[in-house]
């Protein structure tokens, strides 16, 4: 508990460091229309950035706070499966701070993202089937069908996890559990947590369903499936982890001490294959790795257990330099530690896109402020702000009212069903979309200005639609342009 709350109060040190990350300021601009459901995932984390927003304004950190809070309590979980199956002390804090040094868990650490609570509520899951395993009583099926419920709120991709709990259940003696009550009101359970959302899509359409063919055909074309088994060791677990990771498959699976735990097991294996074969990204499968380093603690502690104490105390420090020496490194990579623009800040940017994500979302807003303003009193009335992207979207309803700017229109994902602007805008300033389109859809338009940032960051936004444009005249109208050119993002 004391190492987790030392590593909440470390992000909470250091989350305000450079700005919100894209991703984060769609959430944020939901978190202001909660609903049952949008495009990209269901109610729970823009509940979550409504309350965060409720306690702590639109502070970074504090943005940042549950995420940090839902990632440092899986270590504390990861010690708990390792109490269960027999750890030691030392053992606990081992599966702890084995699972809090994977680059997976420090990055989800440093941003709002649903992915940190999907890795929650799975590892929750996880530990309260060891519960069950354990105690045989199966009263603890109520709480995996909560957290099972509560992952479907979050995340869709809980649904792997469930078919893979129903794969082990089939294929070990917890086919037992197929004649108890308890089973079933926990499925029941899940079903009822998940039912708002179901509703919200079957009154939409299913339009989720669209956004993630869409996500999964673009991730397809840009091949970010490719390195799917290579990044489970480099970005699910610490590359110095791996061996206890392995150590745990063994455990659960053909250890005779984790005979009682082959349902865990097994979860993993199907679960981990039908990631696989669906074609998902690496990190999908990062709530299925605590538990496995659990295991892989509690083995390793039995393996040496009858050793000489020598080897035993060389082990131990050799995993314990290990993990010390890449944790730092990984959090320098990973976390929003360094100064913006320094060479480590600058080596980061080579490895991840995460930080320079974060930068140039008030730079954007400034600049359109200026164009608005360069406009006459009369022009200002009848000028609106398209957006082609959720970033960009959410950045100028961000910092766009303090400057006096509009509402900021965006035809992606959530923002698509908050509609365009109601004046009907004849003057329209365009961002994401370059002068080409721009002037396929408006009788004029002209570059007006740049999207850039101080640091000369190359990122989506200053590489890909650098151009800020001034637009008039839609060629068609409002509603038709809405209807016919919906984003996904």
């Amino acid at each position: 508990m004391l190492i987790a709350a030392v590593r909440v109060v470390v992000h909470t040190a250091t989350n305000g460091q450079y700005g919100f990350h894209r991703d984060e300021l769609q959430t944020l601009d939901d978190a202001r229309h909660l609903d049952w459901g949008f495009v990209v995932y269901p109610p729970i984390t823009p509940l979550l950035a409504r309350f965060e927003l409720a306690l702590f304004g639109t502070s970074l950190a504090g943005f940042r706070f549950f995420a940090a809070v839902a990632v440092s309590t899986v270590m504390v979980l990861a010690g708990l499966i390792a109490k269960e199956l027999g750890g030691t002390r030392k053992t606990q804090v081992l599966a702890a701070v084995a699972t809090g040094v994977a680059p997976f868990s420090l990055v989800q650490g440093a941003v709002l993202q649903y992915v940190s609570f999907d890795y929650l509520w799975g590892v929750s899951a996880a530990y309260f089937l060891i519960r069950l395993l354990k105690s045989e009583n199966p009263r603890w099926w109520i709480a995996v069908g909560v957290m099972l419920g509560l992952g479907m709120e979050t995340r869709y991709t809980m649904g792997f996890l469930a078919l893979g709990i129903v794969g082990a259940v089939l294929l070990t003696p917890a086919r037992r559990y197929l004649r108890s009550g308890w089973l079933w009101a926990g499925v029941g359970i899940s079903l009822l947590i998940f039912l708002p959302n179901l509703i919200w899509q079957a009154r939409h359409q299913f339009i989720s369903l669209d956004f993630l063919a869409h996500l999964h055909a673009r991730d397809l074309a840009q091949g970010r499936y490719k390195d799917f088994y290579r990044e489970q060791f480099l970005t699910c677990v610490n590359v110095v982890t791996v061996p206890l990771t392995l150590l745990g498959l063994w455990f659960y699976l053909l250890r005779e001490e984790g005979r009682r735990y082959r349902l865990v097991g097994w979860t993993f294996v199907v679960t981990f294959v039908l990631f696989a074969v669906a074609g998902a990204r690496s990190y999908y499968t990062a709530p299925l790795y605590p538990m496995l380093l659990a295991g892989g603690s509690v083995l390793l502690q039995i393996l040496l257990r009858d050793a000489r104490p020598l080897l035993s105390r060389v082990v131990y420090r050799a995993q314990w330099v290990s993990i010390a020496v890449s944790g730092l490194a990984v959090a320098l990579l990973t976390m929003p530690i360094t100064p913006r623009g320094s060479a480590s800040w600058k080596f980061a940017n080579r490895t991840h896109d995460q930080f320079r994500e974060e930068v140039g979302w008030p730079e954007l807003a400034q600049s359109v402020a200026r164009i608005y303003n360069s406009l006459s009193p009369e022009e200002r009335q009848t000028t609106g702000i398209l957006t082609g992207n959720y970033g960009e979207g959410g950045a100028l309803n961000l910092y766009g009212p303090p400057l006096g700017l509009p509402h900021a229109m965006s035809l992606t994902n959530s923002f698509w069903y908050r509609g365009y602007d109601p004046k009907l805008p004849q003057i329209v300033i365009v961002t994401g979309f370059d002068l080409e389109e721009g002037r396929k859809l408006f009788a004029s338009c002209a570059v007006a200005g740049k999207n850039t940032n101080p640091d000369g960051v190359v990122n989506e936004e200053s590489r890909d639609h650098p151009d800020i444009l001034l637009c008039r005249n839609l060629r068609m109208p409002w509603p038709v342009y809405w209807a016919r050119f919906r984003r996904y993002g």
